[in-house]
């Protein structure tokens, strides 16, 4: 799916807030010992993130040397009491979408360059990596890649820190059987909101190790984890096909899901107004039957493509082939919409960082991204679909709209991710831009849309999920964790009680006493 990040063709800049950094700061971590350095005055990329709509300036950027570094300031402004407004946030490669990797006026901790947790692979029988939390996804697996062996759960997106995917839940294809990436996880080393270093795991500080994962950065900052390892594959058989049905596209999802020999990676996507979509794939797939691929005429209609990859070896790849085509002979897709391609296992797993590239290159990446990821259950999923895509949605020529379910039975109820009550439920991913220089209200327009879309949830009775969730106040929060809430809020008091961490999540605010 790397060619949609080619759809997000913006140069709007959303309005932005400033925040002038508060000169006493400096003064008052003057006596921090720290290995790295605190920074007072280059704290600009601190402000911005992926979503490119907020801007809130910190006060300081700690560039930590060592994870005692990280602890110690926590404990440091831990230590100033309620008294201090200062409040810390963990920045990874800064992928947020509102602000919830800034501090406004506080510190922000730049976990890449977090040094001395050099990435060590394990082998054995049960294979894992430990790696640091600000280590990226993509440095993590080419290490692992080294031994033959790869993390088993993804993000669509590699270049991503290990502790900013563990504390939403980390999903792509692969999260229907194996579960999201906070399901394959055997350790974490975190530092709390008091700036105390605890090693957690299910047999020690089981209560903050299932806080942490899917915690949104509450609770503490992942420093270290040890994430369960698989063999590798080689290659991967990457197919596309198309639906005009949504009723057999997404009975065929939940069919394939269900078996226990199925493909490696499933999902969805909707695709509605576009033209020349097929071209457009011919540059990287082959069509299993050409004559028949060129005469397709999509007439109109709103179409639903389903992507699957089946990893294989040279030496399997026959055995791969007839397992393809008997899962094939199952699907109801549209004959002429075949599209098959056999790539590298780490070519298919960095797909859309060959598009980053590309935009980057054109200065198109740095722009407004208005997501909305919602989680839908299954029993609901049609009702959202008639209602959303081709009346609340026109097209989706302005980023990806993803769509593909996920088993409720892979994900661990005991860690702090929040997801629908039913057994599947799908992700369905708005992945928009504001479309172009030309047009100003093209933001607005989409966070619009995006609210259309919420309010219909609300007044059909959809019990859905966000997932990347933003809201602002917390009325919003204790009803998007429900009966939840008062353990998260527990949680919360014992390992962050002066709510330190994480402001720019929203979830709590922290009270300053006034002397």
């Amino acid at each position: 799916m790397h060619y949609f990040l080619e759809l997000f063709v913006v140069l709007v800049l959303g309005s932005v807030a400033v925040h002038v950094s508060d000169p006493g700061v400096a003064s008052s971590l003057e006596p921090l010992r720290i290995d790295g350095n605190l920074s007072f005055h280059d704290v600009s990329l601190a402000a911005r993130d992926f979503g490119n709509r907020y801007r809130l300036l910190p006060s300081a950027v700690l560039h930590p040397g060592s994870v005692s570094d990280v602890a110690a300031t926590v404990r440091h402004v831990f230590g100033m009491g309620s008294g201090s407004k200062l409040t810390v946030a963990a920045r990874g490669h800064g992928h947020s979408l509102q602000g919830q990797a800034q501090a406004d006026g506080g510190i922000v901790v730049r976990m890449e360059n977090l040094r001395g947790c050099e990435t060590k692979v394990h082998d054995g029988e049960q294979p894992y990596v430990d790696a640091s939390g600000g280590a990226l996804w993509f440095n993590v697996l080419l290490e692992c890649l080294k031994h033959g062996l790869a993390p088993k759960s993804w993000t669509d997106y590699l270049h991503l820190t290990i502790g900013g995917t563990l504390s939403n839940a980390g999903i792509s294809g692969q999260a229907f059987r194996h579960g999201p990436q906070i399901s394959n996880v055997h350790q974490l080393e975190i530092v709390t909101g008091k700036g105390k270093l605890l090693n957690c795991s299910a047999e020690e500080n089981a209560d903050l190790f299932y806080a942490a994962l899917g915690g949104l950065g509450q609770f503490g900052i992942i420093t270290r984890a040890r994430i369960a390892l698989e063999p590798a594959p080689k290659m991967v058989k990457w197919i596309r096909v198309l639906y005009s049905d949504f009723a057999s596209f997404t009975e065929d999802q939940e069919m394939l899901i269900s078996l226990k020999e199925t493909f490696d990676y499933i999902e969805g996507f909707v695709i509605i107004n576009r033209t020349g979509l097929l071209n457009n794939w011919r540059s990287s797939f082959n069509p299993q039957n050409p004559v028949q691929a060129s005469e397709f005429d999509s007439d109109g209609r709103i179409l639903f493509c389903l992507e699957m990859t089946k990893n294989f070896d040279r030496d399997t790849a026959e055995i791969m082939n007839q397992q393809v085509e008997a899962l094939l002979s199952k699907l109801r897709y549209i004959p002429s919409t075949l599209f098959q391609s056999e790539v590298s296992y780490l070519e298919f797993l960095d797909r859309v960082h060959v598009s980053e590239v590309k935009l980057r290159s054109k200065g198109l990446w740095e722009v407004p991204h208005p997501w909305l990821n919602l989680l839908i259950p299954s029993t609901r999923i049609r009702d959202f679909a008639a209602e959303v895509f081709g009346k609340i949605l026109q097209d989706s020529n302005n980023g990806p709209v993803l769509l593909y379910p996920l088993n409720k039975s892979k994900w661990d109820n005991r860690t702090s991710a929040v997801i629908p009550d039913e057994e599947i439920f799908y992700l369905v991913a708005f992945l928009s831009s504001a479309p172009s220089s030309s047009d100003h209200d093209s933001l607005d327009r989409a966070l619009k849309q995006n609210d259309r879309i919420l309010d219909f949830c609300k007044q059909a009775g959809i019990r859905m999920k966000q997932y990347l969730p933003y809201y602002t106040m917390q009325e919003e929060w204790r009803a998007h964790f429900g009966d939840r809430w008062v353990g998260f809020a527990r949680r919360k008091g014992v390992y962050d009680p002066l709510y330190i961490l994480a402001p720019g999540q929203r979830i709590f605010q922290k009270a300053v006493r006034s002397s």
